[in-house]
């Protein structure tokens, strides 16, 4: 798995590291963040399927990529048929759901940008029910 670290997720480690930490807690801090960061990423999986068996095959993942992916399935599935499936994110499903102060999400409600509704050619208020947010402002 190549995981290729995003700017805003590499600040958020520095801003940790500079903290006054005893190294016990920095670690915990550290371990604690980044997998917070690795669950609010989509992943890929590779699936197979023996060609003279009936459903039986072997899957394979995370990748990080599509094209990561497609790589691994040139390497090492021989005979057979073969695809890639995307893996949703749990922690994003978790964020629209409850909220997430993110990037990428509305500063005001903390829900994702596609829960906002169009209002012309921008964003407009959060489209659920008990959600009162009136205009989308991204976190940057």
């Amino acid at each position: 798995m190549k995981v290729t670290p995003r700017g805003h997720e590499v600040k958020a480690v520095i801003d940790i590291m500079e903290r006054d930490l005893t190294a016990d807690a920095m670690a915990k801090a550290l371990i604690k963040e980044v997998a917070e960061m690795l669950a609010m990423r989509d992943w890929y999986a590779l699936t197979h399927r023996f060609k003279l068996d009936k459903g039986n095959g072997v899957n394979y993942g995370p990748f990080a990529s599509v094209i990561e992916a497609q790589k691994a399935a040139e390497k090492w599935i021989g005979a057979g048929e073969g695809g890639w499936v995307k893996l949703y994110s749990p922690g994003q499903l978790e964020a629209r759901a409850v909220g997430k102060k993110w990037i990428g999400y509305c500063q005001t409600c903390t829900h994702a940008k596609n829960l906002h509704l169009m209002d012309g050619s921008r964003r407009g208020k959060c489209g659920l029910s008990n959600c009162r947010c009136s205009s989308f402002i991204e976190i940057k």
